[in-house]
């Protein structure tokens, strides 16, 4: 069988199944499943491929058109410049989050030797991707799971960064450490009822979602012990929930932070927030 016929089955299954990306995912299944890149893929789609791998494409294939996130069935994601290994222990690293690692690297200029929190480090995409264009930056990573912690470990071994990355299995409220220069923060923000109507719900994990019945409710936590994890003139960087703008502002006010700025994500919604612990 011919890659070409392989690939419309595939398209035509996930199609089937509403997989709105069937087209993109089934190019990139067969990729994984040759062991090549998707253009070589797109370049060869007149190669016959051999029965073993035929099937291991399908199985793929079944995989996907049950919904499961294809950056858990070929265990990576590009995320900003960088490719980052992930499984069904961490949120899959979106390119809305980008968008943190970007104002950090506003804020600390090349040269600069910052110390940085990342609390709820997850995959490790924020902070690794920071530490990757700041060379003189280190970071303490803070995560309630232990599986998290293993693959940010991986993750950053990877990416050659473990002498500049210390890992802790902590709750940010039981984090007494030190001071730091900047605290970036991706934490669960979705509302405990919402969750059951997010379609990875099967596959991501609850932990890295659930922001409790508001939604804020880590978010809170965050921002009261950045206040004391920061020193003077601080910044905190939170990824928020598309409606939490004007709660969160005000929380961060309540605390002693002076709001720079708000960003909004590729789908036109406040996505990030950059603020300054004041004193």
């Amino acid at each position: 069988m011919k890659i070409i016929d392989s690939l419309r089955d595939g398209y035509e299954i996930l199609k089937t199944n509403k997989i709105s990306s069937y087209k993109i995912d089934c190019e990139i299944l067969m990729s994984q499943t040759l062991n090549i890149s998707r253009e070589e893929v797109l370049l060869n789609l007149e190669e016959n491929i051999k029965k073993e791998e035929k099937e291991r494409y399908f199985n793929l294939i079944n995989r996907r058109k049950k919904n499961e996130p294809i950056a858990y069935i070929t265990k990576k994601r590009d995320f900003w410049k960088n490719n980052f290994i992930t499984n069904k222990n961490v949120l899959i690293p979106r390119p809305d989050s980008e968008h943190l690692v970007e104002q950090a690297l506003i804020i600390i200029k090349k040269d600069q030797a910052k110390r940085i929190l990342d609390i709820g480090v997850g995959s490790g995409c924020l902070s690794i991707s920071i530490l990757n264009e700041r060379l003189n930056c280190k970071c303490d990573a803070i995560d309630l799971s232990k599986n998290a912690l293993k693959l940010a470990k991986i993750n950053a071994n990877l990416h050659q960064l473990l002498n500049r990355i210390k890992f802790y299995k902590r709750d940010v409220d039981n984090f007494y450490n030190d001071k730091y220069d900047l605290i970036i923060s991706n934490p669960p923000y979705i509302n405990k009822h919402k969750i059951k109507y997010l379609g990875t719900i099967n596959y991501e994990p609850k932990i890295a979602l659930d922001g409790g019945l508001d939604g804020l409710e880590v978010i809170r936590k965050v921002i009261s012990k950045s206040k004391c994890l920061l020193k003077k003139n601080g910044k905190l960087i939170l990824e928020i929930g598309y409606d939490q703008k004007y709660k969160v502002i005000n929380y961060l006010k309540e605390n002693n932070f002076f709001v720079n700025k708000t960003i909004k994500d590729y789908g036109n919604n406040f996505r990030c927030i950059v603020s300054t612990k004041i004193y």
